[in-house]
């Protein structure tokens, strides 16, 4: 390209520098896990629709979960094994905004619901009297409606000041998707105000939630105990201990990768990082929260009779 130009056709993503052999293999891998994530995801899905006992606040949100994680991975996955599979590392412009869209909304929406569930799980410990009045069907869906808006629209804002911004010369993405701090650096404009409002958003969706859910869980925490019963703080801490095993995943590796100074020292072990996230989070929640859950273990076996018996 000569001179400046504000509008490109395609960027490059580097991801990792890989033989054509090892490629291949990564893709057999990788389709094998996202198809993974879809089953087991699909799995709770499909459990919490057909399951009555199952229609409570906490699966509720759960479901959420579930459908922004499927929605996440499917952001950036196939176009990541689309590049695998033919060796090339192009991606449009208009793809690569989209993607950058998607998976910043995607990972808003998740946060957020996570927050809402220690938020569940603290009414259910600590007010259990007041728990069906509290978390009504009309507040749940509040909360619901809540995450996603708040999500797209942190996603909209970081959108709008990213297409004001030109490029020049050739758009060498160092990552394997338009990660959106990875694409700013390819551009000639100022990145300032976009750099600020990342913070911002860093700070809104990743230290206040954690603080929030801290918070929740020493009160819960002191809650349980407090009760005499053997069999009730094994089960309160049964459900706790799930979500809290969820959050700490999620938001260990967000805050690792965005709340700490960026280096480009740091790139390779970020892009790793980025790589476990995308495959090994969407998989942790129908896992930890099917194996270790006795009520969704219960209404898979109810669902498997069922079907014997028709």
């Amino acid at each position: 390209m000569e001179g400046n130009q504000s509008w490109i056709a395609e960027f490059i993503l580097l991801g990792f520098q890989l033989s054509e052999d090892m490629e291949l293999l990564l893709f057999v891998i990788f389709i094998l896990l996202y198809t993974f994530n879809l089953l087991a995801n699909g799995m709770i899905l499909g459990l919490i629709s057909l399951e009555p006992r199952l229609h409570t606040p906490m699966y509720y949100f759960l479901s959420h979960l579930a459908i922004t994680d499927v929605a996440y991975a499917s952001s950036h996955l196939p176009n990541m094994l689309e590049n695998l599979v033919k060796h090339k590392k192009t991606i449009s412009y208009f793809s690569c905004t989209m993607q950058m869209v998607s998976y910043l909304a995607f990972a808003s929406v998740e946060c957020l619901t996570l927050v809402v569930m220690s938020y569940d799980r603290f009414v259910a410990i600590c007010h259990p009297l007041q728990y069906t009045v509290i978390m009504n069907w009309r507040v749940c869906t509040f909360l619901a409606i809540a995450c996603w808006a708040c999500g797209f629209s942190l996603a909209i804002v970081q959108l709008s000041l990213f297409l004001r911004l030109p490029f020049c010369g050739p758009q060498k993405v160092n990552h394997f998707f338009c990660e959106i701090r990875s694409v700013l650096k390819v551009t000639c404009g100022e990145t300032w105000i976009n750099d600020i409002f990342l913070l911002a958003d860093g700070v809104f969706i990743l230290i206040a939630p954690i603080s929030l859910v801290l918070v929740s869980y020493v009160r819960i925490l002191w809650a349980i105990l407090k009760i005499q019963s053997k069999e009730g703080r094994k089960k309160a801490f049964s459900t706790c201990s799930s979500h809290l095993c969820v959050v700490g995943f999620y938001f260990g590796i967000v805050l690792m990768v965005y709340m700490i100074p960026d280096d480009n020292n740091r790139e390779e072990p970020q892009k790793i990082l980025f790589l476990f996230y995308t495959f090994f989070n969407p998989l942790l929640n129908p896992l930890v929260y099917s194996l270790r859950n006795a009520q969704v273990k219960a209404a898979f076996h109810r669902l498997l009779q069922k079907r014997r018996t028709v």
